[in-house]
């Protein structure tokens, strides 16, 4: 359990960050707090992806809108560069053998096994691709690429999140129990360090938050 420790070091920095860090944070870390209360993994799921989404999500003018999955992977890579700890870096190679390796290997997280069932594309390629995949990821963990693998890690959990959020799963359905258990597992151990990783740097452009509060 994350939050209390979290929310203790923002209350003792806040005054000192700028507006739309201190928002950002608090957001993230309110989510963060209703993920780590929640008894079932579907909710622990969509609130520990709410807080990464408060912690990354900004206004983009609509001319120069990225995608949803440009935006995070642009943040990801930030994250990495600053994380002088290495945290992320020790994360992913505990577990790349283990919860990462089961979650990369997934058919049922990764989009184009989705394509291949609506007949956009055959068995034979999204085979390939999700091997492709794989193997880019073994790269850039051998490289020291943390943040392409954060990047892959993430493109699956995306998909998992599509799934719930828009409405393709069933709570507490039993077909996806083992897909929902290790990509929690994963926000459990990464979001927590995002959002520290983004307070130990206040002076970092961490762009305007959306949705501003109103008085």
């Amino acid at each position: 359990m994350q939050y209390e420790r979290l929310k203790a070091q923002h209350r003792a920095t806040r005054e000192q960050h700028p507006k739309s860090l201190a928002v950002r944070v608090h957001r993230a870390l309110s989510w963060l707090n209703k993920a780590e209360l929640s008894e079932d993994l579907d909710s622990q799921f969509i609130f520990y992806w709410i807080s990464f989404n408060a912690a990354y999500a900004q206004h983009i003018d609509r001319s120069i809108l990225m995608t949803e999955r440009g935006k995070f992977q642009s943040f990801l890579y930030k994250i990495v560069m600053l994380d002088s700890n290495n945290r992320l870096n020790d994360f992913i190679w505990q577990e790349y053998t283990n919860t990462i390796r089961v979650v990369l290997n997934n058919e049922f997280i990764f989009e184009s096994y989705w394509d291949a069932q609506n007949g956009e594309i055959t068995q034979k390629e999204w085979r390939n691709q999700r091997s492709k995949s794989i193997r880019s990821s073994h790269h850039a963990l051998a490289s020291e690429q943390t943040e392409i693998v954060l990047s892959i890690i993430f493109s699956r959990l995306y998909t998992l999140r599509n799934q719930l959020i828009h409405g393709g799963a069933t709570w507490n359905g039993k077909v996806n129990r083992q897909q929902l258990q290790d990509c929690t597992a994963i926000l459990v151990s990464v979001v927590p360090i995002l959002i520290e990783v983004m307070m130990s740097n206040p002076d970092e452009l961490w762009g305007d938050f959306i949705y501003p509060v109103i008085s």
